[in-house]
This record gives structure tokens, C-alpha cells and sequence, in this order.
């Protein structure tokens, strides 16, 4: 990797990080919506041609997913004024509160209530660090791999995305909960309680929020592009990171960094951002919003421009063509691919 003065790109996150800011206030709460379950069907195959469970089935995925979701940011919103934090994890800034096991247990016991045999897998199920989650995916996917049609489904839920904009009482923070079938992610719902904005996709049916259709932004160059980047708590994240805001920010209009990955990926898929890439995420922060921004009509991939499955680490969402192009090709230059 080229070396650069590491004043500059510490220069550059800081400035990024301050443009949050005029973000928090920028949307006002809409009225309540309703949600059509039962979209224009597509064919019953995935990309991956996986036969898809039927139109019932994903439309009782979909309502569980979207209950769940809104219990969840119930008990986000009652304590939105911040919350104590009970550890850190990986590191001082890897961060659990008592909030977040009480809201994956309310969205696993609503889901269980309902599909009983379903495999389900939460971010506080799993010890910190990259290697834990990914050997919790691998483990998952293959117990799923013995399982039979009828129980090969994993429900793959962050309870709380953006911890620490929680903890600071930052409304930006809210659960992000998919449901995979034999491996492809079939649904997916990132529910926004502070600002009440549901956004959810079926698989074969396009993406919504609130009950609308929703379509990724119409940016055909990077020069055009807003995009949106994450500031990682492990260090060899942060250093690509840091590595890639000089190469990145001069080509762009301008960069974000928002604190919650499923806020990130959900705002791709409607358009106020262009793309979001991640060094290393885990499963959890990235299965709903992922068939989001696919169903959205844009692309989702890793820094390779290999499509996004389960167990992909290195992560970009954008509204596709030649933008994501554009972006992973900067991404290369410095030396992240």
C-alpha cells in the first residue's frame, strides 16, 4: 500500500464526520402507510435460481419481519434519549448497551412465535471479531445445508445498527432484520423508528418504504455521486478506510459517514445516497439491506464486482453501472481490492 501523510486522511474523516450532522434533521416523520404485501410478482426463481417459497410464504415472512422490526424500534424510541453502556466488545468503540439483547429477544421471540423451526441468528449471539462472525454465518449456512425445504430458512438480525449513535442518543439507530432461504436472502426489512420510515423488499417483487416503490438514485457519474462510508472500530478496517478517503473524496461530491450501515444501505436503495462501501461487515449489518438495494434496481457487490451472498466481508452497495464501477476501480487504486 502507498504510504500518505497520515495527517491528511485523519484531516478528511474528521470533516466527514462533521457533515452528519445537517443529516439528523433532514427528513421529517411521514404518516402512517400501508403496506402492500402482495407486489407485482416476478418469477419464482432467484439470480442464484433457487426456487423461492411462494407468494404466502414470503408475504407471512414479510409481516413477521416487519412486526418484529417495529417492536424493536418501540424500545429504540423509548430510549432514544441514550442509553448506558454495559461493555465494550472488541474494543472501546465496539459498544453493547442492556438495550440491544432486549430488542433481538423481542424480534427472536416474535419470529419464533410464528415459525418455530426457523433458524435465526443475532449480532449478540456472537462473541466480537471478524473470525467469530464469520464462522457464525459458515456454521449457520451449513446446518441449513442438512435441513429440508420446510426448516431451511435463517433469520439474520442486527438488533441495533449504529450502537454508539444510540448510546449518544443519536437518531440514527434502528434493527435490520432478512430472512435467507437455502442461502439467498428473501426478504429484508430495515425499519427507521425515529423517523418512521419501514423500508422492505421481496425477493422477484422490488423494494418499498413505506408501502411505496422506491428506486435507486440516477447518478451516471462518479463526479455526481454522495457516497457513504462507515468509520470501523477495528483497526485494520480503519486504516483501509483512512486509506481510501484520498483517493476517494477528490472524485466524488462529497462523502458521508451516518454511523449505521443498514441506515446507509436502506438510503441507497431510495436514492438520497449513491453508494456505500464497507471494508468488513458482517452479516447481520448487511442481509437487509443488501435485497434492498438489489430490489431497488441497483448493484451489490464486494471490492471485486462479485455479487454479495452471506458470506462476503469487503462490501459495496450503490445505485450500479458505471458509478459502482467507478468506485471500486478508486477503491483499487488505493489498494483496498
Amino acid at each position: 500500500m502507498a504510504t500518505t501523510n497520515p495527517s491528511c486522511p485523519l484531516l478528511l474523516l474528521l470533516l466527514v464526520s462533521l457533515a452528519v450532522v445537517s443529516v439528523v434533521d433532514s427528513f421529517a416523520a411521514p404518516k402512517s402507510y400501508n403496506f402492500n404485501l402482495k407486489s407485482i410478482a416476478r418469477p419464482m426463481t432467484s439470480s442464484n435460481n433457487i426456487e423461492l417459497p411462494s407468494q404466502e410464504t414470503l408475504d407471512s415472512l414479510l409481516s413477521v419481519a416487519i412486526t418484529a422490526s417495529k417492536q424493536a424500534g418501540e424500545i429504540i424510541l423509548g430510549n432514544a434519549g441514550g442509553a448506558d453502556v454495559l461493555k465494550s466488545k472488541a474494543n472501546s468503540r465496539d459498544l453493547l448497551t442492556l438495550i440491544d439483547p432486549l430488542c433481538e429477544k423481542t424480534i427472536r421471540d416474535t419470529v419464533l412465535a410464528t415459525f418455530p423451526t426457523h433458524a435465526f441468528l443475532g449480532e449478540e449471539d456472537v462473541p466480537p471479531g471478524k473470525e467469530a462472525s464469520a464462522a457464525a454465518i459458515e456454521a449457520k449456512l451449513k446446518q441449513l445445508n442438512d435441513a429440508d425445504d420446510n426448516d431451511n430458512y435463517l433469520w439474520i438480525v442486527d438488533p441495533i445498527d449504529g450502537t454508539s449513535n444510540f448510546v449518544h442518543g443519536m437518531p440514527l439507530c434502528m434493527p435490520s432484520v432478512a430472512v435467507a432461504y437455502k442461502g439467498e436472502v428473501v426478504v429484508g426489512v430495515i425499519h427507521d423508528p425515529h423517523r418512521m420510515e419501514t423500508f422492505t423488499a421481496v425477493r422477484g417483487r422490488g423494494a418499498q418504504m413505506n408501502g411505496e416503490s422506491i428506486s435507486v438514485g440516477e447518478q451516471s457519474d462518479i463526479g455526481d455521486a454522495i457516497v457513504a462510508m462507515g468509520s470501523p472500530p477495528a483497526e485494520e478496517s480503519m486504516k483501509m478506510s483512512l486509506a481510501a478517503l484520498p483517493v476517494l473524496m477528490p472524485k466524488v461530491r462529497t462523502i458521508r459517514m451516518i454511523g449505521s450501515a443498514a441506515l446507509m444501505l436502506a438510503w441507497v436503495a431510495n436514492g438520497r445516497l449513491t453508494a456505500y462501501w464497507e471494508y468488513d461487515l458482517s452479516s447481520w449489518d448487511v442481509a437487509a439491506g443488501s435485497i434492498l438495494i438489489e430490489e431497488a434496481g441497483g448493484s451489490m457487490t464486494d471490492l471485486n464486482d462479485e455479487r454479495w451472498n452471506l458470506r462476503t466481508r469487503k462490501i459495496c452497495g450503490s445505485n450500479g453501472g458505471k458509478v459502482h464501477k467507478q468506485i471500486l476501480e478508486a477503491l483499487g487504486e488505493a489498494n483496498l481490492v
